[in-house]
């Protein structure tokens, strides 16, 4: 199977790397290729456009951001991929979108798995998790790249088209719920009536058979160990949109989530004012795990 990896970002860019180190022959695209160094691109080959690059493949994985750009792929490589060929979105498409396009290939005699991607910038290393929708049959082709990208017993068909990305999306609202809670924990913990308590030595006795633990909570910990005071760090916040969508669908189902609503309050809240060390920790543990861009204290 030769496969094709569009968009070669933080995280597109270690999925063609970790396919071509378990030898398969994948093709690149990305319109900013000529930034990438080298090394990075040694494995596999680059395209210089979505159509040459979907005329040599039999499945393409994209990794683009959510919205328009998605389905501009899409109509781009659609004339050029063979009959039968297959398309992934690992991107965080709303599944909404992900059920409209798996009709719209299936249309063409084409198939189409809408598959959440978790394990931000350590995926490389450690593996993925991988939540996949859309067709059985589809899925069982896909298998064997699922089992070279995920983490041991990390990946699985949840169900048909969008059922992946709206596993994911449920995912990271429950994300950003989580880091809103350690956050507060660790604002209180630095503001509280014991003003000199360590904080990673407190995460380290957390991370050892606690309730809490978790691999947030082992960034953390070595986010607190280079620096517990945050000082050359805002309180901005960004966001995704698959916390907003998460809210969004439990609004459209009656489902109260006072948690992740109170998550994505205090990001708003932060951009408005640049926040406080409770949102300082969150815009660090967002780099630590995903390498999004955190603002520094002007």
């Amino acid at each position: 199977m030769i496969i094709g990896v569009i968009g070669l970002g933080k995280m597109g860019l270690q999925i063609a790397r970790k396919l071509a180190a378990a030898k398969f022959k994948i093709v690149g695209y990305d319109p900013n290729s000529a930034s990438l160094a080298a090394d990075e691109v040694a494995s596999f080959t680059l395209a210089t456009t979505m159509a040459e690059l979907a005329q040599q493949v039999d499945l393409v994985w994209l990794m683009v951001p959510a919205g328009d750009i998605v389905d501009t792929c899409i109509f781009e490589i659609t004339p050029h991929l063979r009959p039968g060929a297959l398309v992934v979105d690992g991107g965080n498409s709303l599944y909404k979108d992900s059920v409209r396009r798996a009709s719209a290939l299936e249309a063409k005699g084409l198939h189409f798995l809408d598959c959440g991607t978790s394990g931000g910038t350590h995926g490389l290393e450690h593996g993925f998790s991988l939540m996949v929708g859309g067709d059985a049959t589809a899925f069982k082709t896909a298998t064997p790249i699922f089992k070279i990208l995920a983490a041991p017993h990390g990946f699985g068909h949840v169900g048909p088209a969008g059922a992946g990305h709206f596993v994911k999306m449920v995912h990271n609202g429950i994300e950003y719920a989580m880091l809103q809670a350690y956050s507060e924990g660790f604002h209180i913990l630095r503001e509280g009536p014991y003003k000199e308590l360590d904080l990673a030595a407190i995460s380290n006795i957390w991370q050892n058979g606690s309730v809490v633990r978790s691999w947030l909570l082992s960034l953390a910990q070595e986010t607190f160990e280079k620096d517990q005071q945050l000082t050359t760090v805002s309180g901005f916040i960004d966001e995704n949109k698959t916390g907003r969508w998460t809210l969004e669908t439990a609004e459209e189902c009656n489902i109260p989530t006072p948690a992740i609503k109170a998550s994505l309050d205090t990001r708003t809240w932060s951009r408005q004012t640049g926040g406080n060390f409770a949102t300082k920790v969150i815009a660090v543990l967002r780099n630590a795990f995903g390498g999004h861009a955190v603002k520094k204290k002007d």
